[in-house]
């Protein structure tokens, strides 16, 4: 993310680094270009932050300049751009925020062609560790030439890496009763400070049912009318609540997949957490045994490889996207994922072993391509043991072990 804002700030006049909060956006930006003369100035000084709601133009003498959570001076969006329009030097601007800060109109047309907006997601399981190789081996699924013997076989140690996240102090946590603990403050954080900065929330207790219940249905179709209904609040409400989660990068929507975008639209959404430790923690998840008598433990083991693939697709999202795909008679593949308008088609199996009857909805959604089959890379079965190898003709099965290192 670093190089992607160095060529951002030699293109752009403004570069927005964006993300939900405690993924790590202060700590990029601070130390970025140091020794070129970028001052940083911090929205969580309450001197700064009274100098910028009371005259921000004075702000702008230290440009280049570097404002951290700028969205808590929403006003300061049309002085940068008073200023850009004045005198338009790229590299001028390096802001943060854990707001969608496109879901503000003003700012969003204040900024048009003037800013690129770059998101930073939580760490992913191999990025911790260091695998820098992650994505260029996402990228490989998409080559012809992909052997299943060159994909690592390993043994996936996904449970305890679900319950960990991606945020570096719960990722570090001496205990699960601190990481317990670092969560319960995390929450009340986003509770007590960020959401004030989006909307005004008088029930915060139903808030907090909205988020738990959103958590218990992640990697499902998004159904707000039985949220609302658990968390007996009107279905209005809850249909602003969720829309909160997600400007405040909580929460994730994937679209459906369709060959007629179009359609796409018309189509449910499927509900993930951003960050899979908050998900299982908000779900009452606190050890590998909670999640061993889950029903559904399917459901996270897919969640856990949503923040591997979602940060691949955050790193360049115009070349990359994800969807899942599922039709009128109930046939669903869990992940698609696209490059460069290729596609590579991916079942989620969290048993240890494959067989080829794991891929028949896979064959059924390539037959559902028609003449775009030539799009489709190959169909993938990623599964919780630690062997690859061929099922059938375009398609194979590749161990997720790679993905939770040990």
């Amino acid at each position: 993310m670093e190089e992607r804002c160095v060529k951002a700030l030699g293109a752009m006049p403004v570069v927005v680094v964006t993300g939900l909060r405690q993924s790590g956006k202060t700590t990029l930006v601070r130390d970025l270009l140091p020794g070129k003369g970028r001052a940083y100035r911090s929205f969580d000084d309450f001197g700064i932050l009274a100098q910028a709601k009371e005259n921000p133009e004075s702000l702008f003498a230290d440009a280049p300049v570097t404002f951290d959570e700028a969205q808590r001076v929403p006003e300061i969006f049309l002085s940068i751009k008073r200023s850009v329009d004045s005198v338009r030097r790229n590299g001028s601007f390096l802001l943060t925020g854990s707001t969608n800060i496109l879901l503000l109109k003003s700012v969003a047309d204040s900024l048009a062609g003037r800013a690129v907006y770059l998101e930073l997601m939580p760490f992913c399981p191999a990025e911790f560790v260091s695998d820098a190789v992650m994505p260029e081996r996402i990228d490989r699924l998409f080559e012809p030439d992909l052997s299943p013997q060159e994909w690592p076989g390993l043994t996936p140690h996904w449970q305890h890496w679900l319950l960990k996240g991606g945020f570096y102090s719960s990722m570090t946590a001496a205990s699960s009763e601190d990481r317990d603990f670092w969560f319960t403050g995390y929450v009340q954080a986003y509770l007590e400070r960020d959401l004030r900065h989006i909307s005004q929330i008088d029930q915060l207790p139903d808030f907090q049912k909205v988020m738990r219940f959103a958590a218990l249905r992640t990697g499902r179709l998004l159904n707000q009318s039985e949220i609302a209904r658990d968390a007996a609040i009107p279905q209005p409400t809850c249909h602003r609540y969720l829309n909160l989660l997600e400007a405040g990068y909580q929460i994730s929507r994937l679209p459906v997949y369709a060959a007629n975008r179009t359609k796409s639209l018309t189509k449910a959404k499927k509900l993930f957490w951003n960050d899979c430790g908050l998900a299982a923690w908000l779900a009452g998840l606190r050890s590998p045994g909670d999640l061993a008598r889950r029903p559904d433990i399917g459901i996270w083991f897919e969640q856990a490889l949503f923040q591997t693939f979602h940060s691949w697709t955050a790193m360049d999202p115009l070349r990359r996207k994800a969807y899942y795909w599922r039709d009128a008679h109930g046939h669903e593949v869990d992940l698609v994922i696209e490059k460069d308008d290729r596609i590579v088609a991916i079942e989620i199996k969290s048993s240890s072993t494959v067989a080829p009857a794991d891929a028949k909805n896979l064959h059924v959604f390539a037959g559902s391509l028609g003449k775009g089959q030539d799009r489709l890379a190959r169909s993938i079965v990623l599964y919780g043991g630690d062997t690859n190898r061929t099922l059938a003709k375009n398609c194979i099965a590749l161990s997720a072990g790679c993905m939770f290192p040990g």
